[in-house]
């Protein structure tokens, strides 16, 4: 039989018990948020190191780059038209943010950079088929469609989002540069082209081709005045000279889907003559043109993920196709007829 000092002891241990487990609790909890917080200070500060600036050995004087060979003269059946699109620049930042409704939806600030938008006037990770048709646009055509890519900035200059998701809190630090926008669908050089469907998916470029390897890369680097010396580095240019970007989108299309589960795989680039693959179809060819002033001497960079370290390898933009009927309809009729619309 228990004696008095024993029941005594118990009968303490029961009253006091909630107050043990509830200091347990709040000290496991503690180190629990330290925890936590210690992770993401130590991945912010990684992230301000990696990515602040692009690895030494990204540039190159535009003028040392051997001038690329002529292309090869078009087919009796290409399609040699083309019809640019007046969508603006984004000149005041209105529409940036750091999503990417194709790759990453649903998920705010999930690209990790910030990407210039200009078109429909709504884009951000919920955009949906339906928001996209409902929305305004900046193109005069009144073209719905969707074109984005990362912003270019000048290193070392104060930016209005040094604390912004995208910005400065995933290492993209910098005065954000307008460029000059030049949107226009082209044709191929060996055939006809057919309309593309309303809602397509399409990406160019590898925004983590820095760790993904050579695979997808495309980046079209180059300079005003010496449009036949391309690089997929970042070039210095003479002065009087910008700098400009260049994506050439695939346009090879399966015929059934309107994206794949790579993004990449229902739209592919064409070969390097300009027919496409067995079993796909010529769409017109979106070619984006960006042309920036940036400051003689200055060093400058595109945003990228922070593990990317800003290289330009991983230049990249996207495009939502939300034309009507009708204007897919002149498009194609600008192409195959020759026209310069």
């Amino acid at each position: 039989m228990p004696d008095a000092n024993s029941s005594d002891v118990a009968r303490r241990f029961r009253r006091q018990a909630p107050v043990i487990v509830s200091v347990l609790v709040t000290a496991v909890v503690c180190v629990l948020v330290v925890s936590f917080l210690v992770v993401q200070l130590t991945a912010h500060a990684d992230h301000d190191v990696h990515a602040a600036a692009p690895a030494g050995g990204q540039y190159v004087d535009i003028t040392s780059v051997a001038p690329a060979a002529a292309p090869a003269a078009p087919d009796s059946d290409a399609s040699t038209g083309s019809l640019v699109e007046h969508c603006g620049a984004n000149a005041g930042g209105q529409h940036r943010n750091a999503d990417n409704v194709i790759a990453d939806p649903r998920l705010p600030g999930g690209a990790h950079h910030t990407h210039d938008y200009v078109g429909n006037l709504s884009t951000n990770a919920f955009s949906t088929d339906d928001s996209l048709a409902a929305a305004a646009t900046t193109c005069a055509n009144g073209d719905k469609s969707t074109f984005y890519w990362p912003v270019l900035r000048v290193l070392g200059e104060q930016s209005s989002d040094a604390n912004a998701v995208g910005g400065g809190q995933d290492g993209n630090t910098g005065r954000i540069l307008t460029p000059s926008v030049d949107i226009r669908f082209v044709g191929s050089p060996v055939s006809q082209v057919v309309p593309m469907p309303e809602f397509l998916r399409a990406t160019i470029g590898d925004p983590k081709a820095l760790t993904d390897g050579a695979g997808l890369i495309s980046p079209q680097w180059t300079c005003t005045g010496y449009a036949n010396r391309v690089t997929d580095l970042y070039p210095l240019c003479p002065s009087g000279s910008s700098v400009v970007r260049v994506f050439d989108f695939p346009s090879c299309w399966n015929g059934t889907s309107l994206d794949s589960a790579n993004h990449r795989t229902h739209l592919v680039l064409p070969a390097a003559n300009g027919g496409c693959p067995h079993a796909t179809f010529p769409v017109p060819q979106l070619r984006i043109t960006l042309t920036y002033d940036v400051p003689s001497g200055a060093q400058y960079a595109i945003d990228s993920f922070p593990e990317q370290q800003r290289s330009p390898l991983t230049d990249h933009a996207d495009f939502i196709d939300v034309m009507t009927d009708t204007e897919q309809a002149q498009i194609v009729s600008c192409v195959n007829s020759g026209k310069q619309c």
